[in-house]
């Protein structure tokens, strides 16, 4: 299209189905492999010091989705470059066959999990019977509540499948109280079980919503920060130049040397200081995550400023090694905070949610990106009548363009939502930690969700 734009015609008809028929199957397959393939991974590992296990896992998993991007940012656009798009698709789709094939030789040997149907049922019926008996008085007896399908035992039980009802979110405890001699419907009647994962469900949103200005700080740098590398000099001697869409490996480079590091290193040094098997706790690493995430996009406001002075005022280009840093700044920001986020939610989850939890993880990078774009439109709209004309960046130049301005909004954003996160981070952890909610649990006690992995 660049060789021959004048020839080029718009796909139409069944083509244009067929390439977004591709587009929407590359979405649906990455949304059913990536959770699913971290949770169950993550199922594979049980015995002693399963939470320690469980964090080099995930650093490993990281590791591992580290290494495909680094392969596909440089390889893939350096076979489509040269060899055209068509054999780079063909290289993509024989990888997933060799990934398909390795996964299946290996299912006889997995440990497996027996389908528990869909969690939205279950989750529906917590609210539905919590309506319904808002106006019972609840009662601490244990033999006034349901707690499992199979058979009614009170709290004292041996059984470790059952846990103590938690203080937080209490006007949901009223949906598993037993208030006829019969057999109640499973809309007026739940399990302690099913009312604590929903417990779960509500903890966790203040915690994964906090994440969504993250992900949009993703965005910029997979868009802007691309047109930003365009603009600059991307030669490094005279023949070989880096093409803008691979600055985008910077991160994954680095990555692939820090994330070993930090398991070999760092975990074990912290850990004999916190004595918590990953080293510091999911909630913390997430924080610290967001919290470097604000200087990736100082640094770019900062580079910005630097190359449209530099092109404007003095007519230069400046070289492509300026933006280094933003990007290695956010590798390290989504180390701690994609790693500590899937850490947090597959730890704090009951039987039967990790998937689910794991594939909300996902769900933030949507919504990340969408809140991108409405940001773009959003501010446009908002600078347009301003003394910049058009609007920060509403002219695909940026020379004319005020995309340092749309980065230093984005860090003061992202330092305000590190306030928030702290907040939040803080209610969680003090909600699971209330004496009413943790009380003194022996061998033969049933447990509060989560109880082992709250941070």
């Amino acid at each position: 299209m660049l060789l021959d734009g004048d020839h080029c015609e718009e796909a139409k008809g069944f083509k244009a189905f067929l390439f977004f028929l591709a587009l929407y199957l590359v979405a649906l397959g990455s949304g059913c492999v990536k959770p699913n393939m971290i949770a169950y991974g993550a199922d594979q590992i049980n015995g002693s010091k399963q939470s320690k296990k469980l964090s080099r896992y995930f650093n490993a998993a990281y590791f591992a989705f580290s290494m495909g991007e680094l392969v596909a940012l440089t390889v893939l656009v350096y076979v489509q470059t040269h060899s055209g798009m068509d054999v780079g698709f063909g290289v993509s789709a024989t990888a997933m066959a060799m990934g398909l094939i390795s996964l299946i030789c290996g299912t006889l040997l997995y440990r497996n999990k027996p389908p528990q149907g869909s969690i939205f049922t279950p989750i529906a019926q917590v609210f539905v019977a919590a309506t319904l008996k808002r106006k019972q008085v609840y009662s601490s007896d244990p033999w006034m509540l349901h707690w499992n399908q199979s058979k009614e035992q009170p709290a004292n039980s041996d059984s470790t499948n059952n846990i103590f009802l938690s203080e937080r979110f209490r006007f949901l405890n009223k949906a598993c109280i037993k208030v006829e001699d019969g057999k109640e419907s499973p809309w007026s009647l739940c399990t302690v079980n099913q009312v604590e994962q929903v417990k779960i469900l509500l903890s966790i949103i203040p915690i994964f919503a906090c994440t969504i200005i993250f992900n949009t700080i993703l965005a910029q740098l997979q868009t802007f920060s691309v047109q930003q590398g365009s603009a600059m000099d991307t030669h490094l001697t005279k023949s070989f130049h880096i093409p803008p869409a691979s600055l985008q490996a910077i991160p994954y480079i680095m990555l692939i040397f820090i994330v070993p590091l930090y398991d070999t290193f760092f975990v074990p040094f912290a850990r004999k200081i916190t004595k918590h098997e990953s080293g510091i706790t999911p909630l913390q690493r997430i924080g610290f995550g967001l919290f470097l995430a604000t200087f990736s996009m100082i640094s770019a406001a900062l580079l910005e400023n630097k190359r449209r002075n530099a092109a404007v005022n003095s007519n230069k280009i400046i070289s492509i090694f300026w933006i280094t840093p933003q990007f290695l700044i956010f590798g390290l920001s989504e180390m701690f905070t994609a790693v500590g986020l899937i850490e947090f939610f597959y730890k704090q989850s009951l039987k039967g949610m990790q998937s689910f939890l794991t594939a909300i993880t996902y769900c933030s990078y949507s919504f990340g990106f969408y809140l991108s774009s409405v940001l773009v439109s959003l501010v446009n709209k908002v600078t347009s009548n301003s003394s910049f004309g058009g609007g920060w960046l509403s002219d695909n130049n940026l020379n004319k363009d005020r995309l340092d301005l749309f980065y230093w909004m984005l860090a003061v954003l992202s330092f305000i939502n590190f306030l928030n996160y702290l907040f939040w981070a803080k209610w969680y952890f003090h909600i699971n930690r209330s004496p009413a909610a943790s009380p003194q649990l022996d061998s033969n006690t049933p447990k509060i969700a989560g109880d082992d992995n709250i941070p």
